[in-house]
């Protein structure tokens, strides 16, 4: 009860413990690789003085210290390139092929100043040995490690992401589907009653044409009856000549839209065959062009055109009203958008369930500008 009452809450506290525990990682990682280094430092500084007293027993004609050679072989980690006061070079730690190439070597001077440091060893106030060296492969690995904390963290946030997202769209759907199946079942029953006042109304000699508009407009309610249980459940696909249906849709709004519309149907004169749930998409037609409508205040041009391609056909909306701003090109198919007065805002989000979910197609604003118009696309396959 708590976590549901102050989820809000519970999130950012979450977010933020999230975002501590990861700081507290990075800056211990980034520690202990100053640490590691510092002693990869004092490790180089140990080897520069045991090259000092090596050079001093040389020179003393003593006996070498036996730690002094110790030290100096005790070095396998670190690559190294040793230049005497001769400009002689010697490396250690780097592959003898890669020894012998000069170029190679001055680009590992180069990196290795930047790197670290240089240790020049002196003798008698003169540099006899400058030691240039670089990291060791474990300081290296080390180094990318906290690159490498961070994008499992991103790729596990992004986990974590998707299911959340997909467990809210399935809680969705099923909302979406009880409330499709909920809104027929209501409309139901007094549609039946309806049909039975009907047959009533026959027998008690009412005039014909009465009976004719009631008639219409219980074929209407029960359009819309199929349209919700179709979509509170997997419609069925058929073969269907989509041209037909989408002058059928067409025709009906434009018998039923103001006078000041200009209507254009534009068609190919051949059949295009795609699969459709003949109910649910004229319900997107009827949708798009009322919306359409609606944004040119009931004056304007509007243009429904039909062009297929080589796999697709491409049904285009177009009208001449107060036009969407590009940030709003993708919300407004979001359940509750809509920048009207009245209405919830399910129709766009409607029609894109119906293109995309139920006959796999894309549906996208292809183009707007404010008043100017907007242009909708829908796409689907052809068979």
């Amino acid at each position: 009860m708590f976590f549901t009452k102050h989820r809000y809450l519970v999130r950012w506290i979450i977010i933020i413990a999230s975002f501590l525990i990861i700081s507290l990682i990075l800056w211990n990682t980034y520690a202990f690789f100053q640490n590691f280094k510092a002693e990869e430092r004092l490790k180089m500084e140990n080897w520069s003085h045991a090259q000092k007293e090596i050079t001093e027993s040389k020179d003393l004609d003593h006996n070498i210290s036996n730690l002094a050679l110790k030290i100096i072989a005790s070095n396998r980690s670190n690559p190294m390139i040793i230049i005497n006061q001769d400009k002689a070079i010697d490396c250690r730690n780097i592959s003898e092929d890669k020894a012998k190439d000069s170029v190679y070597i001055k680009h590992l001077i180069t990196k290795f100043k930047k790197e670290n440091e240089p240790i020049a060893v002196k003798y008698n106030g003169k540099v006899i040995v400058t030691l240039y060296y670089g990291n060791s492969p474990l300081l290296n690995k080390l180094k990318y490690y906290p690159l490498a904390l961070l994008l499992i963290i991103v790729l596990f946030g992004a986990v974590v992401y998707l299911f959340y997202n997909s467990s809210k769209t399935a809680v969705q759907n099923k909302l979406w589907s009880g409330m499709a199946k909920e809104t027929a079942h209501q409309i139901g029953t007094p549609l039946s009653s309806l049909i039975g006042w009907t047959e009533i109304l026959k027998s008690e000699n009412t005039n014909p044409d009465y009976i004719v508009e009631i008639e219409k407009d219980i074929s209407r309610l029960q359009t819309i009856t199929e349209r919700f249980s179709k979509i509170g459940s997997l419609p069925k696909l058929e073969k269907t000549n989509i041209i037909t249906e989408t002058i059928e849709a067409y025709d009906y709004l434009k018998t039923r839209s103001s006078k000041l519309i200009e209507f254009e149907l534009i068609v190919p004169e051949s059949d295009i065959f795609v699969n459709l749930n003949k109910q649910l998409y004229s319900w997107t037609i009827e949708n798009l062009v009322k919306n359409a409508i609606d944004a040119m205040k009931g004056k304007g041009k509007l243009t429904v055109k039909i062009s297929p391609t080589e796999k697709n056909v491409k049904i285009i909306v177009r009208d001449t009203g107060k036009g969407i701003l590009k940030k709003d090109f993708n919300t407004i198919f979001e359940p509750g958008h809509t920048t009207k007065k009245r209405g919830w805002g399910l129709g766009l989000s409607l029609v894109k369930r119906i293109v995309e979910d139920f006959h796999d197609g894309k549906i996208k604003v292809l183009h707007s500008e404010i008043d100017k118009g907007t242009t909708m696309q829908i796409m689907l396959k052809l068979i």
